[in-house]
């Protein structure tokens, strides 16, 4: 059997059990409730949008204000073309806000997840990470050199035997998901 009709039948198999993912195109602004092409509207519950602030007139002003001083984002990141002196501002409000010494912004959740495992876990460290965590949080864990465990979801006694898999690391990370998606 070929690639190509091997690929087909998965696909056939995934539409009869319903898992194949289609794209629908949203109609209207991010929010609570969106209207999507073909369907009305529908409550939003995948989006990254939690506390509703995408379509928010104030958010809006401030990024067409942004962009007009500032232009269209930087065209890379900020390692590669540099950090504007908006970053350095906002970071600053931020670290004030939660009384911190300093912040730094990362462009995704996904790029937060990936810097921050590998420089707060060394290799006499050890993080334990739940089995549903998000993909991000995964990769994130495996790019450190911290000796790695996992537990099953929800279940302490299992995170009790990780935790005890890594008795003589230095410094122990337990990793869970706020919100599993």
């Amino acid at each position: 059997m070929s690639l190509l009709t091997t690929l087909g039948a998965e696909l056939e198999d995934m539409s009869r059990a319903g898992t194949l993912k289609r794209e629908l195109a949203m109609k209207s602004p991010q929010g609570p409730v969106v209207e999507v092409e073909g369907k009305g509207e529908v409550i939003m519950l995948t989006s990254n949008n939690y506390l509703g602030l995408a379509d928010h007139p104030a958010i809006i002003a401030a990024a067409e204000k942004a962009e007009h001083d500032f232009g269209y984002g930087l065209a890379s990141v900020r390692f590669i073309c540099g950090t504007q002196t908006i970053h350095w501002q906002l970071e600053q409000r931020i670290a004030k806000f939660f009384g911190t010494e300093d912040t730094i912004l990362y462009g995704s959740c996904w790029n937060a997840n990936e810097g921050l495992f590998q420089t707060i876990a060394l290799e006499q460290d050890a993080i334990i990470s739940d089995e549903l965590n998000h993909a991000s949080i995964i990769d994130g864990v495996r790019l450190s050199k911290a000796k790695k465990e996992r537990f099953k979801n929800r279940d302490m006694n299992d995170l009790r035997r990780a935790l005890e898999a890594t008795k003589d690391a230095r410094n122990k990370v337990v990793v869970t998901d706020g919100v599993f998606s």
